[in-house]
């Protein structure tokens, strides 16, 4: 996930290393982009305060659909140019979401959860808002401790704490991006999840997201890339646009979920 600063990333070591190029139009190349089976999908991004200045109509015209803006770290750090990557990623024409990079090993998942929300990562049904989304990987500040500390079980509880918050506050159940590697080694590849949460799956490379953690039997956003045509890490929606705007705006693309709108039969979403 895009970084608020130069960290170390475990994960480099387990994803496949490889880069990700597309063309102005939005098609991915042949030889580096993600393979044909997924092209076409929906294109968006990831940034941080990294980027701090992103060029958001450029952005557009380079493919971007959709983007997550990180919001919150832990309960101590705001994004100091969140507001303003937000708000110019919707004047652009994007529809766009918060995240939260998680911290397990400094407070419990629903403090945590209520400092996101009250720090942007809150949701309404306007059609450009996507779900809050919980940044759960590789402990970038102690790679001895990838799991910050915690059991299986632990991590698990503090992951269902984090999500109950968010839906109690916002009505949706966070996206959860992870990888598949962390995922099993930190959560027992909990399929405590797969139900009601939708899957945001890091894997950097080109031949698609591999095999899926936890019971998920679809994933909903790809990040398979950290450079590329759009600032920050590249993603992929799976889906069309359509359903990119429902999944934004909470319903399916055949109408309203009833009342768990976070909770969609169609795996992909």
């Amino acid at each position: 996930m895009a970084r608020d600063r130069t960290l170390f990333r475990r994960g480099a070591a387990v994803l496949v290393a490889a880069t990700a190029a597309f063309a102005l139009t939005g098609t991915a190349t042949a030889a580096r982009g993600p393979s044909a089976a997924v092209t076409g999908l929906p294109r968006g991004h990831d940034v941080s305060s990294h980027q701090e200045q992103v060029d958001w109509p450029e952005a557009r015209s380079r493919g971007a659909r959709f983007v997550y803006v990180k919001a919150t770290e832990s309960t101590g750090y705001v994004n100091p140019y969140f507001a303003r990557q937000y708000e110019g990623a919707r004047a652009s024409g994007l529809i766009r979401g918060a995240y939260h990079f998680a911290r397990p090993d400094r407070s419990s998942g629903d403090r945590q959860a209520a400092y996101f929300v009250q720090h942007g990562g809150a949701w309404r049904a306007d059609g450009w808002t996507l779900p809050p989304a919980l940044d759960i990987e590789y402990n970038p500040y102690d790679s001895k401790h990838e799991c910050y500390g915690l059991s299986s079980t632990r991590m698990v509880d503090w992951i269902r704490s984090f999500s109950d918050e968010v839906r109690r506050e916002t009505g949706r159940r966070p996206v959860i991006y992870t990888t598949a590697h962390w995922w099993r080694s930190c959560t027992g590849d909990s399929r405590a999840f797969a139900g009601d949460h939708a899957l945001w799956i890091a894997r950097h490379g080109t031949s698609g997201p591999g095999a899926l953690p936890g019971g998920w039997q679809g994933w909903t956003f790809w990040q398979y890339g950290a450079d590329g045509g759009l600032p920050g890490d590249q993603n992929l929606f799976h889906g069309s646009a359509a359903r990119l705007r429902a999944f934004a705006l909470g319903l399916s693309p055949t109408g309203a979920w009833g009342a768990r709108p976070d909770r969609n039969p169609d795996p992909l979403l």
